[in-house]
């Protein structure tokens, strides 16, 4: 039951509220009505008044509703406003749920500009390589920007063969693969050691189940691996690791009598 009281500097209207905080007089009968925001107190003549309590309340859902949060979720995010711990801790959630808005924002705005250096890159109007795009840089494959140098057929392929589970999982194990060669050959471990012989059967066995057997796949990676026209710090890695990888895998490819280049032996 509101509290009745006599028009005071300590007491708004609706009309004057709404007016302080740019609401209309409608939005705040309507949240009246829907539970989640009431006057404190209402007049004698049964005006409804608001305080500066209220205000403050009012501020918090009307921040809330901004960053995209429906009623119920406000009703459920509202504390009680009784005591400085109190007030402290409704602006701390409140500014939890802004940093969150951000962050959401910050990489929304981040994938815009990010397709947009890639459509400019391209030249040429393809969305189907633009909806690969957006997908590997929403799986936070550090390798997106490499789409745009692959032709149709190998594309194609990593469309049919890999999902976002089964794409980002490959991709991690590539990652650690190139992490691992770069480690060994920093440590100076030759290419025919034990340890650089279980990882170029890795490294083999992850390139054959990315061609699936395809030597034409094969090849096109190998022409891929010329680097031309991409990120200098990719090529500087990848130069790195192919250093370390390239005899280590000769070697293996001796051993094992594999010839990759001939149909049937991928």
């Amino acid at each position: 039951m509101r509290e009745q009281r006599e028009s005071s500097k300590e007491y708004m209207t609706v009309g004057e509220l709404a007016k302080k905080m740019g609401i209309t007089v409608r939005a705040l009968q309507y949240y009246d009505k829907q539970g989640i925001f009431s006057p404190s107190a209402e007049s004698r003549g049964g005006r409804r008044l608001y305080t500066y309590k209220d205000m403050v309340r009012l501020h918090q859902i009307l921040s809330l509703k901004s960053l995209g949060f429906s009623l119920d979720d406000i009703k459920n995010r509202l504390i009680s406003l009784d005591s400085p711990d109190d007030v402290a801790d409704a602006l701390s959630r409140q500014a939890a749920a802004v940093r969150e808005k951000i962050d959401r924002l910050t990489e929304s705005l981040n994938a815009i500009e990010m397709l947009k250096s890639e459509v400019l890159q391209i030249q040429t109007v393809d969305f189907k390589k633009y909806a690969d795009i957006i997908v590997n840089f929403h799986m936070n494959n550090e390798y997106y920007w490499l789409i745009k140098h692959f032709d149709d057929s190998l594309l194609d392929n990593i469309r049919s063969r890999f999902d976002e589970e089964s794409g980002t999982i490959f991709m991690e194990k590539y990652n650690c693969l190139n992490e691992e060669a770069i480690e060994l050959s920093e440590k100076g471990v030759p290419p025919e050691d034990e340890k650089a012989q279980v990882l170029a059967e890795k490294f083999w066995t992850l390139i054959t189940e990315f061609t699936g057997g395809d030597i034409s796949i094969l090849q096109e990676l190998i022409e891929f691996g010329k680097f031309e026209g991409i990120d200098n710090d990719w090529v500087q890695k990848q130069a790195e690791v192919n250093a370390y990888l390239d005899p280590a895998l000769e070697i293996y490819f001796s051993r094992m009598g594999i010839n990759p280049f001939v149909e049937g032996e991928l």
